[in-house]
């Protein structure tokens, strides 16, 4: 029998489960294809906001597109997890309305 202990939590603080990142993973899933805005923490106060198409998703991770101009293509992934911590916010573009996916 396994037992974890934290002495840092308190009663009403959440703890994220396997069952809040396949959440998350579901609610993403439903948006593959479309045009998504990505804002992503890079630390030391550098934030990278970048629009794409959300490519794929995974067990594990996401896929964004993102144009570069000049004929030029990125990719770049990210766990649901970076989601769950708030260190990646997608927003999608659907109709000029922005929903936020988290």
């Amino acid at each position: 029998m396994l037992l974890l202990y934290c002495d840092n939590v308190k009663e009403g603080d959440f703890l994220a489960t396997k069952t809040t990142l396949n959440e998350i993973r579901r609610n993403i899933e439903g948006y593959v294809g479309q045009k998504v805005t990505l804002r992503a923490n890079k630390g030391r106060k550098k934030i990278m906001v970048r629009e794409g198409i959300l490519e794929n998703t995974y067990p594990n991770i996401f896929v964004v597109r993102i144009d570069g101009g000049y004929d030029s293509v990125r990719r770049v992934s990210y766990s649901y997890s970076d989601i769950l911590t708030e260190t990646v916010e997608i927003t999608v573009c659907k109709d000029n309305q922005k929903i936020k996916v988290s």
